[in-house]
């Protein structure tokens, strides 16, 4: 694998790593997200990684699709909400706020990953080059 092979890698891995951020800041922040009980609630959204994308379409990664959580939700009792039923219940996403932000981390970690790898192939692309110069 050559230097730039490296960063093309890497991209990929940032590009996904990218969606999953933006996948769990959208369920985050969507998580009260209240709708009557004749509606579907939010769907979570989560992202689909497979292999390939790289370079040579053989290594690296890429987002294969976006999955969608249950439209069902979960019905909450709040009979003072002015979306509530005759019953008196709201339907709320189905969405985990602690699996959520174990993903957050993950995502996180996973892009940090990929732009120190970035960050590598430059430095010894920086210095391949320096060596040529003398």
């Amino acid at each position: 694998m050559t230097t730039f092979g490296a960063i093309g890698i890497a991209s990929t891995g940032l590009t996904v790593n990218r969606k999953w951020l933006d996948a769990v800041s959208d369920n985050l922040s969507n998580i009260n997200t209240v709708r009557p009980t004749d509606e579907a609630a939010f769907q979570a959204k989560y992202v689909v990684a497979t292999a390939g994308g790289g370079p040579t379409e053989t290594e690296g990664t890429r987002v294969a699709g976006i999955a969608l959580g249950s439209e069902e939700g979960r019905m909450v009792f709040e009979p003072d909400h002015p979306l509530a039923d005759e019953e008196g219940y709201v339907r709320y996403p189905d969405i985990d706020m602690s699996s959520q932000m174990s993903q957050l981390i993950m995502a996180q970690r996973g892009y940090q990953a990929s732009t120190a790898v970035v960050e590598r192939a430059r430095a010894t692309y920086e210095q391949a080059l320096s060596i040529g110069r003398n």
